[in-house]
């Protein structure tokens, strides 16, 4: 079996793992009771991906501190609130992932600091190890006293013995990583203090000492106690962090001064590094979007895994198997963090384990229902699986009496929706008037930073075969068609068509999708009109080919409407553009294009841009006319994905999944 490896047992502290596979810490956002325990959806979901294989389950952070930068206990679990609902709840859940024998620990975090959620704040200063600006707000912190710093590391070793109690295997500690409070300690530019917690580094990493220290006077020597932790912090300035490729002055942790930290976590008691790079600063390297390279963390990893002596854990879109197996035969690293992929596919680890690996259900690092529903809504779930953190509310209802569905329309709705529909026994049929399934990731995924919206597609292809439902490419059917149909359920998933209008020389003027499609050539010069989220992704593509491209958006500012949900993917992708070259110009609206020339009007008059194409990007409009002509005509009829409302990948999904799991 060419991953056997993969599925070799390796120590972590005194305990050892079946296999070489992690579940990545994310925020456990949604999966807490309102005393501070774990609810059923925070179970199940972690039992889940224990029932699919992994080898050690790492619970999203969970927060303790009762005295210095108090948490709401009903947004993550918190083991000091009420310890004794904490440990009741996490004995269901423990005991249950070791059924799987999987091991599982408990993530515990020093705190925000700087870093805080602005809901979170209020009037009340953040803290801070010194008096420095807030990362979101206008404010300075307040500077932690050492009395504080004292309670915390206290707490550290109450928290671990309730999660010892409770059945976790071990902790992780959140951390000197990603510019958290433990962090802000552990940098320089953070930490401006003279006391025994500044100065040095190992002044500064002084917190993260006192805290391993405490906990394994708790809890025994044995007790397995590993490190989140950044080998590099990638900011440029305050609030402002470096891209992939770009030269730049280090002004928090460089790789130098990492490896010597790392040097001394493990003098310290650290078991383990769960290594990455990157603050919030720069928080498109802790929570890499798809615009970040596959593996990313690979060559920072080896680095700590050539000075320590402890394993190292390397995540960072890892998803590949073959660049994990490589990972381990090449002393990258000695454990694999899936987090996303994990949320995408709860049995990843079984499912390449047997062979399985082509129904791997694909994660595609949009983020809008990890990160994105974390932020904006404290929920954790994911856009491609609707069932991830919700797996007993969702769970597939069998059927009696299987009915016939007819579906049209091959799209991400059309094809969630059979697949739902045949998982649960009945018997669906897709028509789709396209040459593959797959409808706007198709063209989305053209970029070769969008490559798993096409890995998606496939997999649907995939999948549908499996399940034996018969699918019809090049098949556009009519009204007349689905009347002369024998079905009892008709779903129409159309999709939707881009909006086009006229510029004069049309003969230039062409639609994202043509160009993504290459079924036009937009020449060496071309103006993207339309600033949301596909016309700044078909500017990047283009000008990363050396294509020089200007971006024309008529509102204040680029991806002001239905952007992605995650600021990590914004904001990197906002970042990108003049990286590349890509000039932008906003406020402005395009009012002709003739003899190679576009006009547009801006607020300081009008502006003449040469160029050889002109590309349309300004949005979609529901494809909905066969179910208007059959809406009243069939029994049960449903209307989904961009045809019912034109949103993103992640609607479509779930509102397929929705209505074809209560057929």
């Amino acid at each position: 079996m060419k991953y056997k490896k993969l599925f070799s047992p390796v120590k972590v502290g005194s305990i050892t793992l079946k296999n070489r596979f992690a579940m990545a810490p994310m925020g456990p956002l949604g999966l807490a009771d309102a005393n501070g325990g774990w609810n059923q959806r925070g179970i199940d979901y972690y039992v889940e991906r224990a029932k699919g294989g992994t080898g050690l389950i790492i619970t999203g952070v969970t927060f303790f501190d009762q005295v210095v930068e108090k948490q709401d206990p009903s947004t993550v679990p918190n083991p000091l609130y009420k310890p004794v609902n904490f440990v009741k709840t996490s004995r269901e859940m423990t005991e249950r992932v070791h059924a799987y024998g999987s091991k599982i620990f408990l993530q515990l975090s020093g705190g925000f600091g700087r870093v805080t959620i602005p809901t979170n704040v209020g009037d009340i200063p953040p803290i801070a190890p010194s008096p420095i600006p807030h990362r979101w707000l206008d404010k300075i912190c307040r500077e932690i006293s050492v009395d504080e710093i004292h309670a915390i590391v206290r707490q550290f070793g109450e928290a671990a013995f309730h999660a010892k109690r409770a059945g976790f295997d071990g902790v992780q500690i959140h951390a000197i990583h990603e510019g958290y409070l433990m962090d802000q300690f552990a940098i320089s530019m953070f930490n401006q203090r003279t006391d025994e917690y500044g100065g040095s580094l190992e002044n500064r990493l002084r917190f993260a000492k006192e805290v391993v220290e405490e906990i394994k006077k708790r809890c025994g020597q044995d007790f397995p106690v590993t490190l989140r932790f950044s080998v590099k912090s990638m900011i440029k300035d305050w609030r402002v962090g470096a891209l992939p490729g770009e030269e730049f002055e280090e002004k928090g942790r460089d790789t130098e001064e990492g490896l010597e930290a790392a040097k001394l976590l493990e003098s310290y008691g650290y078991d383990a590094l769960d290594t990455d790079v990157g603050t919030y600063d720069a928080w498109w390297w802790n929570h890499p979007p798809m615009y970040q390279e596959k593996g990313l963390y690979r060559k920072y990893c080896k680095m700590v895994k050539e000075v320590v002596n402890i394993p190292v854990f390397c995540a960072g879109r890892m998803d590949d198997p073959d660049m994990a197996l490589d990972a381990l035969e090449n002393g990258v690293c000695d454990v694999i963090d899936l987090g996303r992929p994990l949320l995408a596919d709860p049995d990843y680890c079984n499912k390449l384990r047997s062979g399985r690996q082509g129904e791997i259900r694909p994660c595609i690092s949009c983020q809008e229902g990890c990160m994105g529903r974390v932020a904006e809504y404290s929920l954790i779930n994911c856009a491609v699986n609707p069932q991830a953190a919700r797996e007993r509310f969702t769970a597939y209802e069998p059927v009696l009496h299987p009915k016939k569905i007819l579906i049209v329309g091959g799209g991400v709705a059309g094809c969630e929706a059979a697949r739902v529909l045949a998982t649960r026994g009945h018997k669906p049929e897709v028509f789709e008037k396209g040459s593959s399934l797959g409808g706007n990731l198709i063209p989305g995924g053209a970029p070769e930073f969008k490559e798993d919206d096409i890995a998606l597609a496939d997999w649907y292809t995939r999948e549908l075969d499996r399940l034996n439902v018969p699918v019809h490419l090049n098949t556009a059917l009519t009204k007349e068609d689905v009347l002369k149909s024998e079905f009892n359920t008709l779903i129409i998933a159309t999709g939707s068509t881009p909006k086009v209008f006229s510029l004069g020389d049309d003969e230039h003027v062409y639609t994202a999708s043509q160009v993504l499609l290459k079924e036009k050539d937009c020449g060496s010069t071309t103006v993207v009109v339309g600033g949301g989220l596909v016309g700044c992704e078909t500017a990047l593509w283009l000008a990363q080919h050396g294509k020089k491209v200007t971006i024309v958006e008529a509102l204040d500012k680029i991806m002001a409407v239905n952007g992605p949900l995650c600021h990590a993917n914004k904001d990197m992708l906002e970042a990108l553009l003049p990286f590349n070259g890509i000039d932008i110009l906003t406020s402005a609206k395009v009012t002709g294009y003739a003899d190679g020339n576009l006009t547009v009007s801006t607020e300081d008059g009008e502006k003449q841009i040469p160029c050889d194409s002109v590309i349309l990007s300004v949005g979609y409009k529901e494809e909905n006319s066969l179910y208007q002509e059959l809406e009243f005509e069939v029994p049960e009829i449903y209307l989904l994905g961009d045809a019912k409302k034109v949103s993103n990948i992640m609607y479509a999904i779930w509102d397929a999944f929705e209505v074809a799991n209560h057929i």
